[in-house]
């Protein structure tokens, strides 16, 4: 059995904060941080090429940003399931119950974490949230924005995936995306499913801006 089907009596404690940290830390903040420098700029992370995807992935990432909230109201009908909710922490169990996983934390390139490391997490995290949305999809009445998201959302991961391939120091075959088996028996499961899933999204969308800052020396240039 795939390793997120557990109930919630099983939930390891870690796990359990895991998923709540993410529901319910506010995630605007990242936005407007300003990225610390890397601590050394190579000659990859300057090539142009390299810094063309940057520039492509940070349009991509936005353009998901902005279009979150108009795919949650096209999808989402239940009155107290809301994006900026302070009671999103309150659904932590039912979200493990679901089957939802939190996503990967996303730290900004710095002496202890590698470019390539940052870059996977970005990569994983953006699979994870394409199955979970492939998962829930079928079972909405409208999903014409989630489609569009989606197909957004695979685009950035390709971006990523290029510059993943570019800084990596060995061939590395990409996985391939897992599907997602959501335990949805009613209606307001599935409701559930994709508002969290959709809060998880912009949350982990916001640190993708501010890693992805960080890699764009145009931007630097901008700010000097």
């Amino acid at each position: 059995m795939d390793s997120i089907h557990f109930r919630s009596t099983d939930i390891p404690q870690t796990g359990t904060m895991n998923i709540l940290i993410v529901f319910t830390i506010p995630c605007f903040m990242a936005s407007y941080s300003r990225s610390a420098p890397l601590p050394e700029k190579s000659a990859l992370v300057a090539d142009p090429q390299f810094q063309e995807i940057v520039q492509r992935s940070r349009s991509l990432i936005q353009k998901i940003l902005l279009s979150i909230p108009d795919t949650h109201k096209s999808c989402i009908h239940t009155e107290t399931l809301r994006l900026d909710s302070s009671e999103n922490g309150n659904l932590v169990i039912m979200a493990s119950n679901i089957g939802i996983p939190s996503a990967p934390v996303i730290k900004a390139v710095s002496e202890s974490f590698t470019l390539e490391a940052s870059l996977s997490q970005m990569s994983e995290g953006l699979q994870v949230h394409q199955a979970l949305l492939s998962a829930v999809s079928p079972r909405l009445e409208n999903k014409d924005r989630v489609t569009e998201l989606m197909a957004d959302i695979r685009d950035l991961t390709i971006q990523i995936n290029k510059m993943l391939k570019m800084v990596q120091t060995e061939t590395v075959a990409q996985p391939t995306p897992t599907p997602r088996a959501l335990r949805l028996p009613g209606e307001y499961e599935v409701q559930v499913a994709a508002h969290l899933t959709l809060v998880q999204l912009q949350s982990f969308g916001q640190d993708m801006v501010h890693c992805l800052r960080g890699l764009d020396q145009s931007n630097e240039e901008t700010e000097s």
